[in-house]
């Protein structure tokens, strides 16, 4: 597994695990990011990303997406 950050702009992911306290792995399953969902990395620069996932797009800074494995 690897984190969210080190995926490629474009590529399609799948979430395998979500680190981090309760808070932290709450607010994230709340905007969607939960085990096995497909994400799509929309962009990428310096560790920031913005994914889609249900069909939404949400920005997540370097911290927040490195708790994303995929």
């Amino acid at each position: 597994m690897i984190p969210i950050t080190l995926a490629k702009a474009g590529e399609l992911v799948t979430v395998r695990k979500i680190t981090g306290n309760d808070a932290i792995r709450q607010h994230l399953a709340e905007l969607g990011f939960v085990v096995d969902a497909n994400v799509k990395v929309v962009s990428a620069y310096e560790g920031n990303v913005i994914l889609q996932v249900h069909g939404s797009r949400i920005a997540l800074n370097e911290t927040m997406a490195r708790r994303i494995m995929i």
